[in-house]
């Protein structure tokens, strides 16, 4: 394992992170271990169609409505994304692939540094979904780019 961990169904999260992380110039885990990813994304895909989950990391991004009470997640912090208000990313506004995204509370990345509730803009992928976009712009986040960066 290395500093994150995607699980997903085609939908492309994995692909678009790495892509954003190289035009970043980010990547440097503060944590990580050769069994466990600093960070575990759960993409809404394999979110829904995964009734049984059993795995460890510093921190998970899931969707707020995953079935969670049925997986065996040993996690440090959980961060959710989706349209609920209880979730920690949120769409604000949509225009096209413009995103406004909204940080409902602080986050930690893995580095241990602090992200403040703020709301931003996004730009995802062409034709992805807007819950793929929230893992991405939720993944970003976690591994230290900064919010300004992602537009």
């Amino acid at each position: 394992m290395g500093c994150f961990e995607v699980l997903e169904s085609g939908e492309g999260i994995q692909e678009e992170i790495a892509h954003r992380l190289q035009d970043a110039g980010a990547l440097a885990c503060g944590w990580s271990s050769p069994s466990r990813p600093a960070l575990l994304i759960i993409s809404p895909r394999v979110a829904a169609q995964t009734p049984r989950l059993e795995l460890g990391c510093r921190t998970v991004l899931l969707p707020g409505d995953a079935p969670a009470q049925h997986w065996q997640l040993q996690a440090a912090s959980a961060v959710s994304y989706g349209p609920g208000p209880r979730d920690t990313l949120t769409l604000s506004s949509r225009e096209g692939n413009r995103l406004w995204l909204a940080l409902q509370r602080e986050v930690v990345t893995v580095q241990g540094q602090v992200v403040e509730r703020q709301e931003f803009p996004f730009q995802s992928a062409p034709a992805q979904s807007t819950q793929a976009a929230l893992a991405v712009a939720g993944a970003l986040l976690l591994l230290g780019v900064r919010p300004e960066h992602l537009s």
